[in-house]
């Protein structure tokens, strides 16, 4: 039977997000469009900082996406939105936790701080939050054992970590710097150098890197239940790009044809 046409939720995430949207393909059919409204939600999050030149502004736009989680959860109607309107149907059929979504909410407000994230225990945390919530949130939609759910948010948050280490150029463009103060003085560096010159920071991104590469290696060997694969199946894209750094090589964007057959290729042998 063929598969139906994309949605335009499922466009969006294709779009905006689109490692995590190749993960979702492997989802089972009935469960992806929820997959791709969380998606969305995440992407709307990740634009709170990107879009807003102040604090103030990004929290506003972060309290927005809270109560139209908040109202969803409530029973309310949803409101007028390509995202919200998807993720509050996502919400009300029980697809996706409220709770967990506000949780997602609140693990972005440290990219609002002026002040950057002090140490290395905090930044730690920021990455359990934010991208090992996004992986919790949505191995609970493809109903992943609870047993599983702690290696699924630390490989969430080692998605994360190559994230933000691939992104330390866009990040200083956009006037801020997401490296721990503590990581950064180790290396003679601070927030304010790295915005002005992002280069001074690349012996830190590979070391960081590095070290990332070689606890996610450890946490891909640990078993892994099949429902939870779509969930945490971007740590094959950031196992590649964490290598990439170490070495000093370029991470290309977008992505080449070796990077998305990798994560195809591990996807139909069931395993991240």
């Amino acid at each position: 039977m063929a598969e139906p046409p994309l949605s335009p939720l499922g466009a969006f995430a294709r779009q905006h997000d689109p490692d995590r949207y190749l993960a979702a393909i492997f989802a089972p059919p009935a469960k992806r469009e929820a997959f791709f409204a969380l998606i969305a939600f995440n992407h709307e999050l990740a634009r709170a900082r990107e879009a807003a030149s102040t604090q103030i502004a990004t929290l506003i736009r972060l309290q927005w996406w809270r109560d139209a989680v908040a109202e969803a959860a409530e029973g309310r109607p949803a409101r007028r939105h390509e995202v919200a309107g998807p993720l509050h149907a996502a919400i009300t059929s029980g697809a996706l936790e409220a709770a967990a979504l506000a949780a997602l909410v609140d693990a972005r407000e440290v990219e609002a701080e002026p002040e950057g994230i002090p140490t290395r225990e905090a930044f730690g945390a920021f990455l359990r939050a934010g991208a090992g919530g996004m992986a919790l949130a949505a191995a609970r939609l493809l109903e992943a054992p609870d047993a599983a759910l702690p290696l699924v948010q630390r490989l969430g948050a080692l998605q994360g970590l190559a994230g933000v280490l691939r992104s330390v150029p866009a990040h200083a463009a956009q006037g801020r710097c997401l490296l721990p103060h503590d990581a950064l003085a180790e290396a003679g560096l601070t927030a304010e150098a790295v915005i002005a010159e992002p280069a001074r920071a690349e012996p830190l991104r590979r070391a960081l890197a590095e070290e990332g590469a070689a606890t996610l290696a450890k946490a891909r060997a640990e078993a892994l239940p099949r429902a939870a694969l779509p969930a945490v199946l971007p740590v094959v894209l950031a196992s590649r790009d964490l290598a990439r750094i170490a070495a000093g090589r370029p991470v290309p964007h977008p992505r080449g044809l070796g990077d998305r057959l990798a994560l195809m290729l591990r996807g139909l042998r069931g395993r991240a």
